[in-house]
This record gives structure tokens, C-alpha cells and sequence, in this order.
């Protein structure tokens, strides 16, 4: 039998590596995780979920003091922003939070932690530092990083990415962003709110092109009220270096020559995979331009090496990245043979309004060739939205031929707590009757969840039948007011 220095060796200390480290060292396995950055966390508390939520924050608070007057308070003549500020609140979060992905947590748990840039020589062994370390499984969870597109001029012209971003010494007076996707309008949206003027460019149709078109266009008619502009359906031409401007050249829709200018240009425009420099080729690892290849189980083409996360291009969120590690401990600590499902993965963008989804949404539907069904509500019937000034957007609910959801979206305040209630449901195969029942406190944005259950039911329990069948068993007498009549 083989002997190996570790049981697994995970290369990678984000949401899905530090998943999987954290899992099979408490369960007793000799664990090993390699992070070629100077710390543990990954792109997830470093460049992505933690700065831009609390970049969000800032962003949503100073919008709120500018609209002091819509909620009866005085006005107020606010100073510009001093993104510095902002930058070091980011800096001070990602500090506490860090703390638990520290390199003494994970030491505390049982596994060694090294740094540095590994290379696999063989398939159960990598080069790390001039010293070869072998396991008997691999975990590759390098995540993923912003894509740069081969536009015209990109390559010789300033930009940044989600990596560049949060860091800023100043506030951009102008702002010039590619894509549409979540990072983008969240980032747009934001840097608007701060004060930089803002131009999104985004060559689909719509914004967040995977989600309804209905339901991004709500999220987008509330970025232009707030003065982003968006150029959708464009193609870019020419990208320049201006010196103190970036200048990109574009046709619109209409087929227009645009030359739109800013002082910052923001790249958002998907991501690839982290395997360069792994050795992965050398060890005939399978890839496809997505990432690396992996079965259900989450393994590659050889069966003792998984890879979770971004790096295999399927769901790129940070809770799907720890969902996944969840099941490769599964198969390599316990050797049972779980398998990733997908079905009831809910996601969110933390525009405002947010929008928020689990399941199906009505695009998926169609492209599926289900015959299905919509209900909705509107948040300007919820009076906690309306008590709050947060009345844009709406749930929508979907349902299949036998009446069994199949996906919910919502857009509008807190659209992603409001999903708890159907990850919970959808989950847990509760009954669409249970939620209709269910009590919720008065007056809060949840109701909307009961409310568009209730629309559902509603036809049938105070259908025509049922009030001819009660009015024959129980001697109901009808209506006692004619709206045609009785009201002058």
C-alpha cells in the first residue's frame, strides 16, 4: 500500500478549500492546504463578497442621508466622499473576518497550513517551495479571476477588476464599466450612489442576462433614476489610453457610433478558472474553457483528485463553493457517494432592489420546455414596503403543470433574506398550503412570501362552486353590498 505525508492536501484557501480543510481535519484526516497568497479567505473575503457588501453598505448609507427629505427630515447638503474612508472601513472588516480564516484556526482544527505556489509532478504529489509533498487525495479549489476580453486596445490601456477596486486611494470622478453581470451592476450602482458618474456597456439586450428580463429591467429602471447610464446591446470597437482618460468606442443598438470617456474603466465581463502553473497538463488532467471537468461527485478524471468550487465553472458563488467542498468531504473522508444537486441553488445580486432566485426562473422554464404557470405580488402592496419608502419590485413565483413550484424570483428590499423562506420550503418539500397557512408577523416584507401563495388559492377556495355549495349546506344568504348601488 502507497504511503502518503497527507490523507488530502487541498490547494486553495477559499470557500471551497477551506470547506473541505476545515471538514476532514475535524473527522480526523491529515490535512494539508496549500494558499499561494500571503492568507487564507480567497478571492471571496479579499475581492469579492466582503469588501463589495460592505461597499454596498457605505454606498446605500449615503444615498439614504441624500434622500433625507423623502422621509420627512430635513434635507442635507452632504460633503463628496472621501473613498479613502470607505476603503478602510473595507480594510478593517476583511481584518475581523479574517481572524476566522486564520492560519491558527485551521491549526487549532488540525491542519497544516503552508503558502506558496505548488506544482503537481506527478498524480498524487505536487512541488511546493523545492520540497515534493504527496497525498492520497487532492483538492484543487483555486477559485477563479476576472477575465480580460480581447478588445481592441484593452491590453494597452489602464483597467481594473474586482481585484483593483475596493483598494482605490480616491473616488473615480467617472467611471466606465464592461459587463452587466452581478459584480458589475452592483459595482455600478454603488460608485454612483459615492458620486462617480457611471456608464455601463453590455453587449446582451438586458442587464444580469441570466435572470428575467422583467425582473433585471426593475433592477435597472432604479439605477437610472439614480443617473447610471447604460448602453445595452453594444459592441465595442476600439478601447484607448487617454492619459488621464479612458476612452472606449462603441456601436449601439441602434447602430450609432458612441465614444463614451471616464477617468476609470472597470472590466467585469466573467471570469476564468486559477490553473495556470498547477501542472494540471502534466498530469493529464481534463479542462474545458469553463474550467476543470468534474462528475457529480465533484472528481475529475481521476477519481482522487476533486475540485470544488470556481475552478470547475459550474455555479460561481461562494455559498455554492462550500456546498461543493461539503460533498467532496463526503466522498473522500466518509467514501459515500453523494452527489452535487443543484436543483434548489438560490443566488443573489445586491443591487438595490436586490434580486434574488432559487429554482427555475421563467427563462430556464421555456428553454426547458416546461409548461408552467406565474404568480406575482408587488412589493407596493406590502405596507412594510410601503412604511419604508422600498416599494419597487415584486415575487414571482412559478409553477409546473401540477402545480408543484419549480422556481421563485424576487426584486425589491431584501430580496435575498425574503428567499430564506423558499430555500427552506423548496428544500424541505413543504406543501404550498403550509406557507399559505403560516403566521407571519405584521407588518414585515416576508408576507409578500405568504401573499403570492394566497393568490394562488384564492381562486380556488372562493370560487363560484364552493359559494354555490355553502350557500346551499349552510343557508348563506350573499353579498350585503352592490359597489353598483350602494355606494354613491
Amino acid at each position: 500500500m502507497a504511503k502518503f505525508d497527507y490523507d488530502i492536501a487541498v490547494i486553495g484557501g477559499g470557500a471551497a478549500g477551506l470547506t473541505v480543510t476545515a471538514g476532514a481535519a475535524q473527522l480526523g484526516a491529515k490535512t494539508l492546504i496549500i494558499e499561494k497568497e500571503s492568507s487564507l479567505g480567497g478571492d471571496c473575503l479579499h475581492y469579492g463578497c466582503v469588501p463589495s457588501k460592505t461597499l454596498i453598505k457605505s454606498a446605500h448609507v449615503y444615498h439614504t442621508m441624500q434622500r433625507a427629505a423623502d422621509f420627512g427630515l430635513p434635507a442635507l447638503e452632504l460633503p463628496p466622499v472621501d473613498f479613502s474612508q470607505v476603503a478602510a472601513r473595507i480594510k478593517s472588516v476583511i481584518d475581523t473576518i479574517q481572524v476566522h480564516d486564520s492560519v491558527e484556526r485551521f491549526c487549532k482544527l488540525g491542519a497544516k497550513v503552508e503558502f506558496g505556489s505548488p506544482r503537481f509532478v506527478d498524480e498524487h504529489a505536487v512541488e511546493l517551495n523545492g520540497t515534493v509533498i504527496s497525498a492520497k487525495n487532492w483538492v484543487v479549489a483555486t477559485g477563479s479571476s476576472s477575465a480580460a476580453p480581447p478588445f481592441p486596445g484593452l491590453d494597452s490601456t489602464p483597467f481594473i477588476t474586482n481585484k483593483e477596486i475596493f483598494y482605490l486611494d480616491s473616488l473615480p470622478e467617472s467611471l466606465i464599466v464592461l459587463g452587466a453581470g452581478p459584480i458589475a451592476v452592483e459595482m455600478a450602482q454603488a460608485f454612483a450612489r459615492l458620486g462617480s458618474k457611471v456608464t455601463v456597456i453590455q453587449r446582451s439586450k438586458q442587464i444580469l442576462s441570466k435572470e428575467d428580463k422583467d425582473m433585471a429591467d426593475i433592477a435597472m429602471a432604479a439605477m437610472v433614476a439614480e443617473g447610471v447610464r447604460f448602453y445595452l446591446g453594444a459592441t465595442i470597437q476600439q478601447i484607448r489610453d487617454l492619459g488621464n482618460e479612458r476612452q472606449v468606442e462603441i456601436t449601439d443598438e441602434q447602430g450609432k457610433d458612441v465614444v463614451l470617456t471616464a477617468s476609470t474603466l472597470l472590466v467585469a465581463l466573467g471570469r476564468k478558472p486559477n490553473t495556470d502553473g498547477l501542472g494540471l497538463e502534466d498530469i493529464d488532467l481534463k479542462m474545458s474553457q469553463k474550467g476543470i471537468i468534474v462528475d457529480k461527485r465533484l472528481r475529475t478524471n481521476h477519481s482522487h483528485i476533486y475540485a470544488p468550487g470556481d475552478v470547475n465553472g459550474s455555479f460561481q458563488f461562494t455559498h455554492a463553493a462550500g456546498y461543493e467542498g461539503g460533498i467532496v468531504v463526503s466522498n473522500a473522508i466518509f467514501h459515500l457517494p453523494r452527489k452535487a444537486d443543484y436543483t434548489w441553488m438560490p443566488w443573489a445580486t445586491y443591487c438595490d432592489p436586490e434580486l434574488a432566485s432559487i429554482g427555475m426562473n421563467e427563462k430556464a422554464a421555456k428553454t426547458a420546455g416546461i409548461d408552467y404557470q406565474i404568480w406575482t405580488e408587488n412589493f407596493a402592496d406590502n405596507d412594510r414596503a410601503i412604511a419604508e419608502g422600498e416599494e419597487q419590485g415584486k415575487i414571482k413565483m412559478i409553477l409546473d403543470s401540477s402545480e408543484k413550484p419549480i422556481g421563485v424570483q424576487l426584486v425589491g428590499p431584501r430580496a435575498g433574506d425574503l428567499l430564506g423562506e423558499w430555500i427552506a420550503l423548496l428544500n424541505g418539500k413543504v406543501k404550498l398550503s403550509t406557507l399559505a397557512g403560516a403566521v407571519h408577523p405584521y407588518p414585515t416584507l416576508a408576507e409578500i412570501n405568504k401573499r403570492v401563495v394566497g393568490s394562488f388559492f384564492s381562486p380556488k377556495i372562493f370560487s363560484p362552486t364552493i359559494k354555490k355549495g355553502l350557500k346551499l349546506f349552510f343557508n348563506l344568504k350573499g353579498s350585503a353590498c352592490n359597489p353598483s348601488s350602494d355606494i354613491r
